[in-house]
């Protein structure tokens, strides 16, 4: 799987490339709203991050991959990391090295943030896990991922609509500001 999706990155149209089981997905250039609300997110978490010692930054760009607990290569629009983790070899980050991660819902594909991601993400053991959905004006948080018969969840949910201040583990996002598709 993961040849292929290197394979597939050449293609012009692809922004990025992510696995989420036996699928591939490409993921196309995400619309200007939804690259607005992941700045703001960003920007916020790295203003309360500031002076952490080791220092961690919200960043987008950075793919996370764990090919020993699941088929999962994806790419967050925001990842909450120690800066540390980006100066490694290698092309992906550690799931381990992760502190939480944030997607903005897809209008085009939101099934993948709502389910694969989510499910993807509590294999992975990501922590912290912040959906936001501008074709609604809501959100949530999923914390504890936790195995269960049904497969993986994440234990802790947390709905929010816009307007509302939102915890994320130690950080506070304000979503006044975030538009609407």
């Amino acid at each position: 799987m993961r040849a292929i999706a290197d394979e597939l990155r050449q293609v012009e149209e692809a922004w990025a490339i992510e696995i989420s089981g036996d699928h591939i997905i490409m993921v196309m250039s995400p619309a200007k709203r939804h690259q607005l609300i992941a700045f703001r997110i960003a920007e916020q978490l790295n203003s309360q991050l500031a002076g952490t010692e080791p220092q961690v930054i919200a960043q987008s760009g950075a793919q996370i991959e764990d090919v020993s607990v699941a088929a999962a290569l994806r790419r967050p629009d925001v990842v909450i990391l120690p800066l540390a983790a980006l100066d490694t070899e290698g092309d992906t980050v550690d799931p381990a090295d992760v502190l939480a991660v944030v997607e903005v819902v897809s209008k085009s594909n939101p099934e993948n943030d709502y389910q694969g991601k989510t499910r993807d993400y509590a294999v992975m053991g990501i922590e912290h896990y912040l959906l936001v959905d501008p074709r609604k004006g809501t959100g949530m948080v999923l914390s504890s991922p936790h195995h269960t018969p049904e497969g993986p969840q994440y234990a802790v949910r947390r709905e929010f609509v816009f307007g509302e201040t939102v915890p994320l583990k130690d950080w506070r996002i304000e979503t006044a500001d975030f538009p609407l598709y």
